[in-house]
């Protein structure tokens, strides 16, 4: 099978979100073991000016569907970013899940040459399907990924590189 649109999305998403569900579920084991409330490890943050974890699973959510839903010419659905608690946040997960998987993979394919707009508070931008997956969709995806697995480590969790790679060739 050759690399394609969809191929270079969508089952990436998948499998990352995927990644993403069993890292909350060490994170709750984590809490557990050490006796402390979950919600504090919800709310943390890198740095002062960082957004918290909550807010870095949002953005990853966000980076997906939108993603997707751009590439693929629909509407992306919208989520109220109003998660507090791990429940909701698997919830956001599997909605997020739940949108890519109901995307035919024909919506995408050949989306590379497809005008695709970005609103942005400084005014609109369009870019080519392929440069928009591969200069704004999958850097972002993977920086709230990363910003995800960071706080975990650095409160803990016990989480390698094999968490995040997941299994390899699947």
């Amino acid at each position: 099978m050759s690399l394609t649109m969809y191929s270079a999305s969508v089952p990436i998403f998948l499998r990352t979100l995927g990644h993403i569900g069993k890292w909350l579920d060490k994170a709750e084991a984590h809490a557990q073991a050490k006796k402390f409330d979950i919600g504090v490890l919800l709310g943390t943050r890198l740095s002062p000016d960082m957004l918290p974890f909550t807010r870095q699973v949002q953005m990853t959510s966000d980076a997906a569907k939108f993603g997707a839903a751009r590439l693929a010419g629909i509407e992306s659905p919208k989520f109220d970013d109003v998660e507090t608690t791990l429940p909701e946040l698997r919830e956001r997960i599997a909605k997020t899940v739940a949108f890519l998987e109901s995307i035919p993979a024909e919506k995408i394919v050949g989306s590379d040459d497809r005008d695709v707009t970005i609103p942005r508070r400084d005014g609109p931008l369009t870019l080519k399907g392929e440069v928009y997956l591969r200069t704004f969709v999958l850097p972002n995806f993977y920086f709230h990924t990363n910003m995800i697995y960071a706080l975990l480590r650095h409160n803990g969790v016990e989480l390698g590189k094999s968490d995040y790679l997941g299994p390899l060739g699947a």
